[in-house]
């Protein structure tokens, strides 16, 4: 960066969270809060990943407990399961997922109502630059994504920063959605084409 004798930048006066909150470039290994809130959200995913099957009240509670904001009581997500920090996905009424949900909601994650998510499924809002030197600096960016009502994905689906799927669509087990996806599509392959 140029020096211009300006004084910092309002860039450099905000701190990490900040800037990943606005979807700017960001570093977590230099900000110790953020590095607290994913140690705090891993350990409560750990939590919630050994409470038993039988006991469903206690892993809905317990689900609350690490998401951001939770509609409604119908919340089912099938252990294992894992995310960064947890305040920063929103689930809608009538969410089931199954096991193996990993989402990386630095960006932020919404899910709409009456979503249904298959095993070994990934909801992932952040990414890395193209240049390995910021990159190897633990540089990392962040994009929201963003589910509509009535959505549902096949298994093995993996949805990337950015996307904004909207209400009704089917994403087809295996694929990788990229780019945003209309209205009661159905989409499926890497990159997701739309094939109805």
């Amino acid at each position: 960066m140029e020096m211009t004798g300006q004084g910092p930048t309002e860039e450099n006066k905000m701190d990490e969270k900040s800037k990943m909150q606005k979807g700017e470039p960001f570093n977590v290994n230099m900000d110790d809060n953020l590095l607290k809130e994913r140690r705090e959200c891993r350990e409560l995913c750990f939590e919630y990943n050994q409470i038993s099957a039988v006991n469903g009240s206690e892993r809905r509670k317990k689900i609350r407990g690490i998401l951001g904001s939770v509609k409604g009581d119908m919340i089912n997500v099938e252990p294992p399961f894992f995310c960064d920090y947890g305040w920063n996905v929103e689930v809608g009424e009538n969410f089931y997922s199954e096991c193996n949900l990993v989402i990386q909601d630095a960006g932020g994650v919404t899910f709409g109502d009456n979503v249904f998510v298959g095993p070994n499924c990934g909801f992932y809002t952040k990414a890395r630059p193209f240049d390995f030197e910021r990159r190897s600096e633990g540089v990392e960016f962040a994009r929201p994504i963003k589910v509509g009502d009535n959505v549902c994905f096949g298994p093995n689906v993996h949805v990337m920063q950015g996307v904004t799927i909207g209400k009704g669509a089917y994403i087809l087990g295996g694929s990788v959605v990229t780019d945003d996806v209309p209205e009661n599509a159905i989409m499926s392959g890497n990159p997701a084409v739309q094939i109805n």
